[in-house]
């Protein structure tokens, strides 16, 4: 599926194809809480990297958030890089040197209509702040942290890849 995105003030826009459309991992860490809005949690898709096609770059900033020191290991940087259009602060996408072949789109940076999913992942619940209800469905699952089943693994069980 191609996928169109922009940014709010429309200076950075995108497109990718995607294998793996649909928005149904709600992920309520710090950092998604923080860096995305205010629903408390951010929703991210794949893409294939290498298709990616960029206009206004140069508007783009990218955000690589400190983890904090625990008692295995000290602070670090992330090596996941969150894309932000510098002008308006939409959140873009982000991609990791580890997976070079995706991109993960914010799906509210995503113009192209999006499927519905027939159910949801919510992620990190152990972050989640105080204040954040999830509206969890009947169908739903839930974790305290990261889950076993990737994104991809995801749509391949619902039969769901495009």
């Amino acid at each position: 599926m191609k996928l169109k995105g922009s940014c709010h003030c429309g200076a950075v826009r995108f497109e990718c194809e995607s294998r793996n459309p649909y928005p149904y991992q709600l992920c309520y860490c710090s950092i998604c809480v923080k860096t995305t809005g205010g629903g408390g949690f951010s929703i991210n898709i794949a893409g294939d990297a290498d298709s990616l096609v960029v206009t206004g770059e140069e508007n783009i900033t990218i955000y690589q958030a400190k983890l904090p020191a625990t008692e295995t290991k000290s602070e670090e940087v992330s090596g996941l890089q969150r894309r932000f259009c510098k002008l308006c602060g939409s959140a873009l996408w982000f991609d990791d040197d580890r997976w070079p072949e995706l991109i993960h789109p914010v799906a509210s940076s995503v113009d192209t209509e999006l499927p519905v999913p027939p159910e949801r992942t919510h992620i990190m619940l152990d972050s989640a702040p105080s204040w954040v209800e999830p509206a969890i469905g009947p169908k739903d699952k839930k974790f305290q942290g990261y889950p076993e089943e990737s994104l991809a693994e995801w749509h391949q069980r619902l039969g769901l890849e495009k």
